[in-house]
């Protein structure tokens, strides 16, 4: 994929993440926050938001999936975008896109991001959150976004649980630490490293955490206890991916998840949950991934399998909160 340079449009990745054939995730470029009181300069407000997002964006998805757990579907719009053949980057539909609080008719997620900075120098990922007021791109962290959903627009929202309280901080670092180091870095380290060494290593890694995690969840319900909280949704468009896109074009063939008794039952619950399945199109992410254009793309023929069961009952009902 290309990125910016100076402002301008290059297909060469002259921002490369991968590093002498080990993936490295290269740091987000926009770091704003927007809070309630609007100390930060970037003030809470319905509709004054836009969030661009991909079915086919494990990073973006965790900020779709807190965009609905925390009920934000009519505070902050979302716009779409896709990687097409012959394209630059995150692409809209058809017929371009008006990028808010202008009238500018945009064909490229980069153009939204040179409007904000004309001499940008960034790859042009999803999550991005545009200020229709300021007219800037406000932050493009996931981890970022996802803790400004949980908590500052509550003003607007019906009442939802926190998913970052803070009684449970301290752990749901450590578990997002150990999911983002062995899950989210391993997948990618094993489909996108450009040396047999450096898959490997990630492959066990993967392995070995998600082993781990197996684990963590034979004695409890969630990755932080009896209850749902930002880690176990860092985690799941992992496991949505998994055995439909990973395990198949990742080559992260060793196990699948459905072959892990509690992660495949816990991965269920939180499929289950209100809403998540309208947001889990496990066929477009397959198409996203598998299609000429996507990252694993070669002949463009996407896999018609598995059947993954999501509405199969699950057994975490055992645990107590």
């Amino acid at each position: 994929m290309g990125n910016l340079r100076d402002g301008a449009w290059t297909d060469e990745d002259t921002l490369s993440e991968d590093q002498g054939g080990k993936y490295v995730k290269v740091p987000s470029r926009f770091r704003n926050w927007i809070t309630a009181d609007g100390a930060s300069g970037f003030k809470a407000e319905p509709g004054r938001y836009i969030l661009y997002s991909s079915v086919g964006c494990p990073w973006a998805h965790r900020a779709v999936l807190f965009r609905t757990l925390k009920k934000l579907e009519d505070i902050i719009p979302l716009v779409n975008t896709e990687q097409v053949v012959g394209g630059q980057g995150w692409t809209f539909p058809e017929g371009g896109h008006v990028v808010p609080g202008t009238d500018y008719r945009a064909r490229y997620l980069h153009e939204v991001y040179t409007l904000s900075d004309p001499d940008c120098t960034s790859r042009v990922t999803v999550p991005t959150i545009w200020d229709t007021q300021k007219l800037c791109v406000v932050n493009n962290e996931s981890s970022e976004i996802i803790r400004m959903f949980n908590s500052e627009f509550s003003a607007f929202a019906p009442e939802t649980i926190d998913l970052y309280p803070q009684d449970k901080r301290t752990e749901i670092e450590e578990m997002n630490a150990l999911v983002l180091d062995g899950i989210n870095n391993g997948v990618n380290g094993c489909g996108r490293s450009s040396s047999q060494e450096a898959y490997e290593q990630s492959f066990d890694l993967l392995f070995s955490t998600l082993d781990r995690l197996e684990e963590r969840l034979s004695g409890q319900r969630y990755l932080c206890g009896g209850r749902q909280t930002e880690a176990d949704w860092r985690f799941y468009p992992n496991l949505i991916r998994f055995d439909s896109v990973y395990y198949i074009g990742y080559k992260c063939n060793l196990r699948r998840l459905e072959d892990y008794p509690n992660l495949s039952n816990y991965f269920r619950e939180l499929y289950q949950t209100p809403g998540i399945a309208e947001i889990s199109d496990v066929e477009g992410m397959k198409k996203n991934t598998f299609g000429k254009a996507g990252p694993i793309g070669a002949n463009g023929v996407i896999p018609k399998g598995p059947d993954l069961g999501l509405e199969r009952p699950h057994d975490r009902e055992r645990f107590t909160a």
